[in-house]
């Protein structure tokens, strides 16, 4: 089982970089990937063969993935990338591969990002397939399959995103979203019984609300009270919503967030806060369907997602990507993207036992104890 002190290793740059910079090897520079050469030439010519990558839920104001996308396009044309529902969240990536087993068509998914309870699980039920990149060895063991089945790709911490322009008293901590100015301006950015970000995001809220990490039931008890006093909004939060003002108060992840903002361009005005209490990181992970229509594509884009250039593309979107600490380690990131991440510490990583538990609850109580559909904005 993964521990949480094992999980702080992931904030932890400084020990982790030592420690991977001791280890020596492992690919740590990514190869040599680019288009028509290099180490990975007849993955490339293989994956231009099958012509297409299907991805799915990969919003392109999502970890800057938009520039992901392009910038993989551009390193290796004549592979399309053939984009599903991009505001699926994680159980509806896993039901598009079970829906797709024996589909070869543009709607199977050959690639995931789901959230990091969702790994193991799809493992056991067969859905997904095994492959080490060439920088495997510099991803903390903490945050893959041993053998390759899934591993971790980028983390984030739980934050608001508050229109000022709407609401410029902006929350501080959980407790304040209780207020009564903050009736109706509230929302998730997913629904908990499926989503991954949700469900943390309740997860959280419980931290800061006399729950623990062995224990979620404060969260659904905080939303309980949160829908009753009518400051809950059941409309599956994103940005454009934000920047209307129909949601004034987004939870979401901080590079999210941040990305946001920065899509605003001032118009409105809009600030991040990062939770006094119940700091909260989130791992999502990567994984290949074992039903994947076009598989050397699907192994190129994992390739490129975890090369230097790859991860350095997450952190413009201002995430931490899983390789950070042997970026670190080799000084290999620009100082303009450290400078742009805002102070986490004290954000707690939770195992995946405690996430799989804290999932179950979510996921099958929240109907009863919450009460509120939560569904996309029609």
């Amino acid at each position: 089982m993964r521990t949480n002190k094992l999980y702080t290793l992931l904030a932890l740059f400084v020990v982790a970089a030592t420690v991977l910079s001791a280890c020596g090897g492992g690919g740590g520079g990514g190869g040599d990937t680019g288009s028509g050469g290099g180490e990975f030439a007849d993955l490339y010519e293989a994956a231009k063969a099958e012509g297409m990558l299907t991805t799915i839920a990969l919003p392109h104001d999502w970890c800057n993935y938009g520039g992901v996308i392009d910038a993989f396009k551009a390193k290796y044309p004549g592979i399309e990338v053939n984009e599903l529902n991009p505001d699926a969240g994680s159980a509806d990536e896993i039901e598009a591969i079970k829906a797709n087993k024996d589909n070869k068509g543009p709607q199977a998914p050959d690639v995931i990002d789901v959230g990091f309870s969702f790994g193991d699980s799809s493992k056991a039920e067969g859905l997904i397939q095994p492959y080490k990149v060439s920088t495997w060895d510099t991803i903390p063991a903490e945050a893959k399959d041993a053998d390759g089945y899934w591993y971790g790709d980028y983390y984030g911490v739980m934050a608001f995103l508050v229109n000022t322009d709407v609401q410029p008293d902006v929350p501080q901590d959980w407790a304040d979203l209780l207020d009564p100015k903050y009736n109706g301006q509230v929302a998730l950015s997913g629904d908990p019984r499926a989503s991954n970000q949700a469900i943390q995001a309740v997860f959280a809220a419980g931290l800061a609300n006399g729950g623990s990490l062995d224990d979620a039931q404060a969260g659904l008890d905080f939303f309980a009270q949160l829908n009753s006093a009518g400051n809950l909004i059941p409309l599956i939060a994103n940005n454009g919503l934000v920047a209307t003002g129909e949601i004034p108060v987004r939870i979401t992840w901080d590079y999210n967030a941040l990305s946001a903002i920065d899509s605003f361009e001032g118009n409105p005005k809009a600030t991040v806060v990062i939770p006094a209490s119940g700091r909260f990181a989130g791992v999502y992970v990567q994984a290949i369907s074992a039903y994947a229509p076009h598989p050397n594509a699907a192994k190129l884009w994992m390739e490129f997602l975890y090369s230097d250039e790859g991860q350095i593309l997450w952190m413009e979107g201002y995430c931490h990507p899983i390789r950070e600490a042997d970026l670190r380690a080799r000084g290999v990131i620009p100082q303009e993207l450290l400078d742009k991440l805002p102070d986490v510490s004290g954000a707690v990583f939770p195992s995946l036992a405690q996430l799989n538990t804290a999932k179950e609850l979510i996921t099958t109580q929240w109907d009863s104890a919450v009460g509120a559909d939560v569904q996309a904005a029609p």
